[in-house]
Order: C-alpha cells, then sequence, then structure tokens
C-alpha cells in the first residue's frame, strides 16, 4: 500500500483520526472599496475577508525571472509590481487592473544604476509606495568599486502614474551603522509610520538581522530608536547562512504579523514570523513573539524550492489576502543561488486560522490555483483528505490536505477532476460510492471515478454540485462527516451536496 497521502506531519499536527486544528472562519464582511482605501493609507495590505470568501484564480508563475517581488494595489484601479532583475542593473515597474494582467503587461525601466561609485551596483529588492500623495521607491545597491557595499536608498515620483514622470533620488536611508544594510520595507500601525529593514550590526556574527524604526519628517529618514526584531539562531535561519532579511507586515485581527525570509537563498530559503498587537509598543522588541518554526518552506512534492522575500497584497474584490513570493522549481543550482536567474515571481491565497493567526499552507504546485470547497450547510467544514478518505471537517491544521485543483476531467466529455495539492497526481475518486484521495493508475476506471460534471449548487446556485460522470443522478454530499456519491432529494441532501469555492 502506498504511503498515506496526508503524510506524518498531519499525523502530529492531527492525532490519529481527529478532526485538524486550525483553519476556519474568515473575518466578517467589510467593504472592499473602503479597505482598498485604508490599505494605501496605512501603508499595509488590507483585506476584508467575508466568511465566504470567493475563490482567487492565478496561475502559477505569474512573471519569470522577477525575484524579491512586491505588488500593491492603488485606489486607480491599479496593481503596481516591482520586483529585482537577474542583471541587477536597473528598477522595472508594470501595472496592470487585476493580478493576471501583470503577467503580461507591459514593464517600464524607472531608473538604472549609477556608472560610477554608489548605487553601481547589485540593485536589489525593490519596493513601491504611495505615501503623502507620491510614489517611493525603497531598494539596495552597491557600490561600482565595491559591489557587497550594499545601502538602502529611495527614489521619488509626483506622478498620479509612477510609469510616468521624473524620478528624483531623495538619497540613503542612514541607520545608526554603516553597515550592510538591505530589503526596506514601510508601514503604518496606530497612525505612526514605521520603516522595518535587513542589516548587519556589528559585534553580532550574523549576516543580516531585522530592525525597525519610526519614520522621520519625511519617506526617507528614520528618527528615534531602533529596535533589533530578529537575530537569527535556529537551524533553519541558519543554514548556508546566518540570515533574517526581506520583512513584510500584514496587519489583521487586531494584530501584526511581520514575516521575513532566513537562510540561503537556494532551497534552504523560507519564511519566518512575528507577530504583536496591534496596539503594543512596536518598538519593544518583547512585544513581538517570533515563531519557533518556519511558516513557508520548500516543497518537494509540489516542486517548489526556496520561497520566500515576500510581500502582501489583495484580491480584485479586496476580500482576501495574497501572499506574493518568489521561488524556483528546482532544488540543484549550480554555484551561487544569487547568479541563478529562475527565481520566479508567484501568488497565492494567505487563509487565516481560527484563532486569528496566518496560514500560509505549502508552496502550491505551477498552474492553477487550488481551491477549497466550503461545504453549504456546515458552513465551516472543508472538504480534505485523511488517511486517504475523503470528509469535510473545520479547523484543518494542514492546509494543503483542503486544497484542490480543479482541473480538466480525467474521463474528458467536460469533465471535472479535483486534484490534491500537497500530493500532485492523487485525485477525489469514488469507490463502492465512497470518496478517496488516490493516485491515478491511468485506467478507464480511475477517469470515470474520479471525473465530475460541474453544476450549479444545488441548494444555492452560487455554489456548485458534483455529479458523477458514471454514475449520473448521484452527487458528491457528505453524510456522518465522510464524501460519498449519492442519490440526493431532500432539502437536507441538496445542501449536502452544494459547496463553495473560496
Amino acid at each position: 500500500m502506498p504511503p498515506h497521502p496526508d503524510g506524518p506531519a498531519t499525523r502530529r499536527a492531527d492525532g490519529p483520526g481527529r478532526p485538524g486544528r486550525g483553519i476556519s472562519r474568515r473575518l466578517r464582511p467589510v467593504l472592499a472599496a473602503l479597505l482598498v482605501v485604508l490599505a494605501v493609507s496605512t501603508g499595509l495590505p488590507v483585506a476584508g475577508p467575508a466568511h465566504a470568501a470567493p475563490a482567487v484564480n492565478y496561475t502559477n508563475p505569474l512573471v519569470n525571472q522577477r525575484a524579491d517581488p512586491h505588488i500593491v494595489r492603488h485606489t486607480d484601479g491599479y496593481y503596481y509590481m516591482t520586483a529585482t532583475v537577474p542583471q541587477y542593473d536597473r528598477l522595472v515597474l508594470r501595472r496592470a487592473t487585476t493580478l493576471p494582467g501583470l503577467a503580461t503587461a507591459a514593464e517600464t525601466t524607472i531608473w538604472y544604476r549609477h556608472t560610477n561609485g554608489e548605487m553601481g551596483a547589485h540593485i536589489w529588492a525593490p519596493e513601491i509606495h504611495f505615501i503623502n500623495n507620491r510614489w517611493y521607491v525603497y531598494f539596495a545597491a552597491g557600490r561600482t568599486d565595491d559591489v557587497w557595499r550594499i545601502r538602502m536608498y529611495v527614489l521619488e515620483n509626483a506622478s498620479a502614474n509612477p510609469l510616468t514622470g521624473s524620478w528624483t533620488e531623495r538619497g540613503r536611508i542612514t541607520t545608526p551603522w554603516d553597515t550592510f544594510s538591505l530589503d526596506a520595507s514601510t508601514f503604518v500601525a496606530n497612525g505612526v509610520r514605521y520603516l522595518t529593514w535587513a542589516q548587519q550590526e556589528p559585534g553580532i556574527s550574523t549576516n543580516s538581522n531585522v530592525y525597525i524604526a519610526r519614520m522621520g519628517a519625511n519617506p526617507w529618514q528614520i528618527t528615534g530608536a531602533v529596535t533589533r526584531l530578529v537575530v537569527p539562531t535556529y537551524d533553519w535561519e541558519t543554514r548556508g547562512y546566518r540570515v533574517a532579511e526581506g520583512p513584510a507586515v500584514v496587519q489583521r485581527n487586531g494584530r501584526l504579523f511581520l514575516t521575513y525570509s532566513a537562510s540561503a537563498t537556494d532551497a534552504n530559503y523560507c519564511l519566518g514570523m512575528l507577530s504583536a498587537s496591534a496596539t503594543a509598543n512596536l518598538l519593544d522588541a518583547a512585544s513581538w513573539s517570533k515563531s519557533a518554526t518556519p511558516v513557508f518552506t520548500s516543497n518537494a512534492a509540489t516542486g517548489q524550492y526556496g520561497p520566500g522575500h515576500n510581500s502582501f497584497t489583495v484580491s480584485e474584490d479586496g476580500q482576501s489576502d495574497i501572499l506574493v513570493y518568489h521561488d524556483r522549481n528546482y532544488r540543484d543550482i549550480t554555484g551561487d543561488p544569487l547568479n541563478d536567474p529562475n527565481r520566479r515571481t508567484r501568488l497565492q491565497k494567505l487563509y487565516w486560522n481560527a484563532d486569528g493567526t496566518p496560514n500560509f499552507g505549502i508552496p502550491v504546485p505551477d498552474g492553477a490555483t487550488p481551491v477549497r470547497l466550503r461545504s453549504h450547510d456546515l458552513a465551516s467544514s472543508y472538504i480534505r483528505h485523511y488517511d486517504y478518505r475523503a470528509r469535510v471537517e473545520p479547523n484543518v491544521a494542514n492546509l494543503a490536505d483542503s486544497q484542490f485543483r480543479i482541473v480538466n476531467g480525467l474521463a474528458g466529455g467536460g469533465t471535472v477532476s479535483l486534484e490534491s495539492t500537497n500530493f500532485p497526481g492523487y485525485y477525489l475518486r469514488h469507490r463502492g460510492f465512497a470518496l478517496y484521495v488516490e493516485k491515478s493508475d491511468g485506467s478507464p476506471l480511475f477517469g470515470g471515478d474520479a471525473s465530475f460534471q460541474r453544476r450549479s449548487g444545488l441548494a444555492d446556485g452560487a455554489g456548485l454540485s458534483l455529479e458523477s460522470q458514471n454514475y449520473p443522478g448521484r452527487y458528491v454530499r457528505h453524510r456522518d462527516g465522510l464524501l460519498h456519491v449519492e442519490a440526493v432529494g431532500t432539502s437536507a441532501e441538496r445542501g449536502s451536496a452544494t459547496f463553495h469555492l473560496e
């Protein structure tokens, strides 16, 4: 018998035969337009996920050969994207009215490196922010005569459209130490604007730590105390290099969550996370709690390696948070990974646990974005797999167990199949009218058992129902917590056979 498709991690998290703990309800609905305005004014990507936050439909990767991606949604209805280019010689910007539209949007070079001296090499990790009715791009750069003398710099543009107009160099961000520094990011909490960044501090034997300070009179100066938030000490933070870099902030549920990237930029690269109360003194390191384990790591099953240097944005309807990051689709790299050009910009939906913390899941496979199928009549329960058996449960701690890609049906004929996210090649199929998640053997029998006609929801036209391809009139439905393919007739049965994509 092949290995248990949920893996031992699921057993440890959930306990044998018991429901997982973790993913559950969305935040209460908030008007999407208001939230977009709030996101711009505060510097934070603030979405308003309703309980039934709809599915997002993106294809990964979004853009090839673009690392350290930063995407912001502005009040003009455009998404603006910047990222590191493989040549490390310029700053680029593109915009589109949708996130998928960024994939094919024309890219504009807004600034080139200097040919001599400062800002002449290693042009890295740009971020674009709209502050006080002006656009600012933060980036890191070395010198032509010392490429590793990397510091943080800022550009300013007063044009409404940052792809036009002129960019003014506002100079270097000065910190307490004239040392290696990079990855500047800014956000607002309780009306105060902060800068967070990565830097090498004299006397600490690390490549970089994460810091925070208030911003001063303008967006390129800090003021007052500087607080050290992260020193890489865990094994997963120190593989290859002792690194904490690329901080990014998302705020939800009365808390701030600061992600950062750790270890070398190969398959060891991963995301760690700090959290703090939104009302806490953010300049007090004791206000922040650090996760002892990474929150987002390489995944061999999905073929994604070295996920990191993320940012956060929101979906087109403003109801879902979107994780933006880069990775590679192979593990082995020849030479220095910084010279490998194939980091790709990727997107996936960020989910929220019942306790108000984010659940990043795993880097999803390339291709269509996975979805979750929420039960219509058990509004906090989702289709998931555990010990091969398909069921509905709330609070699925191992998020990927409840994520599926809806793909062209294995039996053809306009049908669809549901492929497991964390076990590509495994599909939802029925055997003896009970549903399992099993690996396809390529046979016509398996294809028929794993294929369904996608119908409007039997209990709610906004949802969907899945009719068996080889047993017409029988639908996927839950009964006693397990999934079956059965005929439905009563109102209750129609409710149990209806699901909503999230």
